[in-house]
């Protein structure tokens, strides 16, 4: 589990990392657009490449079987990296991953709580509704220094 843990981790040092980088291509190209354009065709072209090298391409084959909700990933992964692209410069990437960072903990709770898109259920107890708060609180500290 430990290990999980620590890939996530990487991940979310990743999502700020990518605001600003992302940020910064869309102020240099004049698109926010165009740098949100580049980013999915290298994360394209990246996830091809594995999908390719772990054997795992004939999955491809099984998507007919999938319920459609389960694709709007993509919808909310290019809205994130659209609003990041065109707000962090004028919000500050602070600011923005503050507000994402909230809204994670608040669809996560939610998620886990009604077992939503077949997570499992994890109920939002007293005491978890007071970790995620004691979070936002945190995260929201840390950007009033």
């Amino acid at each position: 589990m430990l290990h999980y843990a620590l890939i996530m981790l990487l991940a979310g040092i990743g999502i700020p990392i990518l605001a600003a980088l992302n940020a910064g291509l869309g102020v240099r190209l004049g698109s926010p657009v165009a740098a949100s354009m580049f980013l999915f065709a290298l994360a394209f072209a990246l996830a091809a490449i594995v999908l390719l090298l772990t054997g795992q391409a004939p999955a491809l084959k099984r998507t007919a079987g999938v319920p459609w909700h389960f694709f709007l990933g993509g919808l909310f992964v290019a809205f994130y990296v659209l609003s990041v692209t065109f707000i962090a410069p004028k919000f500050g990437v602070g600011n923005a991953v503050f507000f994402v960072l909230i809204g994670q903990l608040i669809s996560a709770a939610a998620i886990d709580q009604f077992g939503l898109f077949s997570a499992n259920v994890t109920p939002l107890t007293a005491t978890r509704a007071l970790g995620i708060g004691v979070m936002a609180l945190g995260v929201w500290i840390t950007q009033r220094v």
